[in-house]
């Protein structure tokens, strides 16, 4: 599938399956607080990303089954198969951010925010759901790829936080282009330039928006520890851009998005991820 004269030189590969694997994580004894190795920085940030999933991933959802009754074969699989994973993503993402001390953090503040700010996403309207659902499926990806090549990441977090880490990322890149092919379903009738302007536009403000929000949220949970305003942003900032660089890593993967003719799968990561498919698939069966 491609949204330009410049063909694209890989579409899905036919034998991708996309699997939900419902799998629980025993997070019971999980260390509360700065669960990431005593880190208050990395830990908030890491929470500030799951506090934005279980709303947002609904977002996905339903941005995906909007456009369900266009879908057939493998493709109409593959969006109920992306719907299921993200259910469960969502599940286990509101286990993981009930370790937050909710009397201390203000949790409820930004998830509200986040309501809000899905809310507003909703009522731009279905195609405006699905532009964001694709560029935001992407930029997941691309922190999927730094988590795989940086897998001391979570080394020192109790071991079914890493492993909930891991399975997210490992299916995020298994689904990465679901909600693509759906957009170009749902698009077929656009010529060319619309479509290629309208998924780079979408990136762009999304990249703003995701990155800042982000940031925001984390530094006011930093506040809570002691940082001030000024400090809080500066750490987080810090962890993001700088080391270990969440969102400054796999730019190469970020910028592929504006190449005319881009698909997820120009990239094909499968043999990155093949171990920790292999450990969640026998783990859910």
């Amino acid at each position: 599938m491609s949204d330009t004269q410049a063909p694209s030189s890989k579409s899905t590969p036919a034998d991708l399956d996309v699997t939900p694997r419902d799998i629980r994580f025993d997070l019971a004894d999980a260390q509360k607080g700065h669960w990431l190795g005593g880190d208050p920085v990395g830990t908030a940030v890491f929470n500030a990303l799951s506090l934005t999933f279980p709303d947002g991933e609904r977002l996905f959802m339903d941005a995906v089954r909007n456009y369900r009754h266009l879908l057939t074969g493998k493709l109409l699989d593959d969006a109920k198969n992306f719907i299921a994973q993200e259910a469960i993503h969502s599940r286990e993402h509101h286990q993981l951010n009930s370790l937050i001390d909710r009397e201390r953090y203000p949790v409820a503040e930004i998830e509200e925010t986040v309501k809000g700010r899905v809310k507003m996403a909703r009522e731009r309207g279905k195609m405006a759901m699905l532009l964001s659902t694709i560029a935001l499926e992407h930029f997941t990806a691309m922190m999927a790829e730094m988590h795989v090549r940086h897998q001391d990441l979570f080394d020192k977090a109790h071991p079914e936080v890493e492993k909930l880490w891991r399975w997210h990322a490992m299916e995020e890149t298994e689904h990465k282009a679901v909600a693509y092919d759906v957009f170009m379903v749902a698009t077929k009738d656009w010529t060319a330039r619309r479509r290629y302007f309208m998924r780079c536009r979408a990136m762009f403000f999304v990249t703003i928006m995701f990155t800042r929000n982000i940031c925001r949220y984390a530094a006011r949970l930093l506040e809570t520890d002691g940082y001030t305003p000024k400090e809080a942003l500066k750490a987080v900032n810090a962890f993001v851009w700088g080391k270990p660089g969440l969102f400054r890593r796999g730019w190469k993967t970020y910028f592929a998005w504006y190449r005319p003719g881009f698909h997820p799968w120009d990239q094909d990561d499968r043999a990155e991820f093949a171990g920790w498919k292999a450990e969640f698939d026998t783990a859910a069966a």
